[in-house]
């Protein structure tokens, strides 16, 4: 194990390993190192050798949700621990979920076999390690709702902890995993429980359409597909990263002042008493659906997502993302947050700092 792990590294040119396949927006980007990464031995093995060179260390996915700024001076390590397990309850289904499985395809697993709960979540890119650290959302779900667990490993003792979702602070696009928990932590599973009285979900977009008393799991899992597939770029044929930016969230007296300015602007109140605003509406308005810069552009068919349509380097996206949300700063005085983390050579920086 341990000359294969260092077989492993060595094999690495100084020069560094290309990570446009290991980036959505396929940036022409590289890596000094490059560890696939299934086993925990190994990976505490990486984060041992990282430390004792004192060189950075990254935990990737699909890396679905980064922008790289730069070539990377370190270690990118790619988390893919596998493996589903169902444990059957009188009212409710548990699963526990290694880190390295695609969160799309645990959807259709779950689908399969005849669990729902997650459809209004399919197509969200990316792996299950990934799903807790943003808190992800789509469609009147958010994984907090349906979380019941993370398994969180402690690179400095060397053991799993597992953290109650309770605990997992999870907020909009938001946890303690972004957090206290960003550097020295691996996510390398988490539980879910689904209840088997399921209840469809349908406060958004299609969904509205859909008949309450009948409508299926499958159903609302095929109408989520055809709204993202209508609305949403392929990144195996266009490189984008997903929404770029957060939807914002306002006071209630803010959100009141927008609407006597635009009565059609899209709202919707939050359990903590703010409003949630849509990004992509906001975005619209401005005007700014194909502006480009250089080879980065802003996607015709949804705003909220920017795209590389031609070699666009990551300076490229970053001058794009800064013009965005001046605009819409300039127009409605909301400034947006980026959803996408920013990594530079030796670590992740503060996006709204980058784009300050």
């Amino acid at each position: 194990m341990q000359d294969q792990f260092y077989m492993v590294l060595n094999i690495m040119s100084i020069e560094g390993v290309s990570l446009k396949h290991h980036n959505t927006f396929a940036l022409l980007v590289n890596t000094a190192h490059l560890v696939i990464a299934d086993r925990i031995e190994l990976m505490l093995k990486v984060w041992q050798k990282t430390q004792k060179h004192q060189t950075p260390l990254l935990i990737l996915g699909e890396g679905s949700n980064v922008l790289f700024l730069e070539n990377f001076a370190g270690t990118v390590m790619i988390n893919h621990l596998k493996g589903i397990y169902i444990r059957e309850k009188k009212d409710t289904w548990h699963l526990h979920v290694s880190a390295g499985e695609n969160w799309h395809n645990l959807v259709c697993y779950t689908l399969k076999a005849g669990i729902g709960g997650l459809e209004n979540l399919a197509l969200i890119p990316g792996l299950v390690g990934s799903a807790p650290i943003q808190n992800i959302g789509a469609y009147g779900i958010e994984l907090h709702n349906v979380c019941e667990y993370v398994d969180l490993l402690d690179f400095f003792t060397g053991t799993v902890n597992r953290i109650p979702a309770a605990q997992c602070g999870f907020g909009y696009r938001d946890s303690i995993f972004k957090h206290q928990f960003q550097t020295g932590y691996i996510i390398v599973g988490f539980g879910l429980h689904l209840r088997k009285k399921w209840r469809p979900t349908l406060k958004y977009g299609s969904l509205t359409q859909l008949n309450p008393a009948t409508v299926t799991p499958t159903q609302i899992f095929n109408a989520v597909c055809a709204m993202r597939r209508s609305k949403l770029p392929n990144h195996h044929k266009i490189g984008n990263a997903g929404s770029f930016f957060k939807n914002p969230l306002v006071s209630l007296e803010q959100s009141k002042e927008l609407i006597s300015q635009y009565p059609n602007i899209p709202n919707y109140l939050q359990t903590n008493g703010c409003i949630k605003l849509s990004a992509s509406w906001l975005i619209d308005q401005c005007q700014l659906k194909g502006y480009r810069v250089g080879g980065a552009a802003v996607y015709p068919y949804q705003p909220l997502v920017l795209v590389n349509v031609h070699n666009a380097t990551s300076q490229d996206i970053v001058i794009l993302a800064r013009y965005v949300r001046n605009t819409v700063a300039d127009k409605f005085n909301i400034w947006l947050e980026p959803e996408v983390r920013f990594i530079a050579a030796r670590g992740e920086l503060n996006s709204v700092e980058v784009l300050s």
